[in-house]
């Protein structure tokens, strides 16, 4: 198989790897993973983290809470409630360089089954439309940094490179309820994914 980085610049890093995600009855472990849950037929909801498996009547759940609550009880170890959705409802992201991304090509190439949440697959930042909130993959000598979060829009940095301001999601989530601004971190849009 050709390959499909052969034609890229010296200077740009290779794509993240995509995010697969994987029925959580698979994973070994769940706590603060990323996770998706729904029904298939029906419709996926993302931005969750995890827990461990529990078992109840002899039936699997996982608990699941919405990141910002996650974040909250794990940094201020304040109790919150997790709902248990039943671990067949469950998926659980993991990076996955065997993904091969269908591209952006007309509609019929972008169907999926709606069997399971589909793969994700990394944007450009520079292709991905508003950024304010969205979760961000930094690539810099081959070493990918997940959980950021864009905090600005396309600028010119210090330096005259063109740029997006991110916060690790502690960061962005922590700034809801505390109002406290997050620290920044400039990066250059070359080296930055939108997940």
């Amino acid at each position: 198989m050709p390959d499909p980085f052969a034609d890229q610049p010296d200077w740009a890093p290779r794509p993240p790897r995509p995010t697969a995600l994987v029925p959580a009855a698979v994973a070994a472990t769940l706590r603060g993973r990323r996770v998706w849950v729904g029904l298939p037929g029906t419709g996926w909801r993302g931005d969750l983290r995890g827990d461990e498996k529990v078992v109840q009547r002899s039936r699997t759940y996982v608990p699941v809470l919405p990141e910002q609550e996650w974040y909250r009880a794990e940094s201020e170890g304040v109790e919150v409630f997790a709902p248990l959705v039943p671990a067949d409802r469950v998926w659980v992201e993991q990076p996955d360089d065997t993904l091969t991304d269908p591209g952006r090509g007309d509609v019929l190439s972008r169907l999926v089954s709606l069997d399971a949440p589909a793969p994700r697959f990394p944007v450009p930042v520079v292709d991905a439309g508003p950024l304010v909130g969205r979760r961000l993959v930094h690539v810099d000598d081959g070493q990918e940094r997940r959980d950021l979060r864009a905090v600005t829009e396309l600028h010119s940095g210090a330096d005259g490179d063109i740029c997006v301001r991110a916060a690790t999601e502690l960061a962005w989530y922590r700034w809801v309820w505390t109002g406290q601004p997050p620290e920044t971190i400039e990066l250059p849009v070359h080296l930055v994914w939108v997940e």
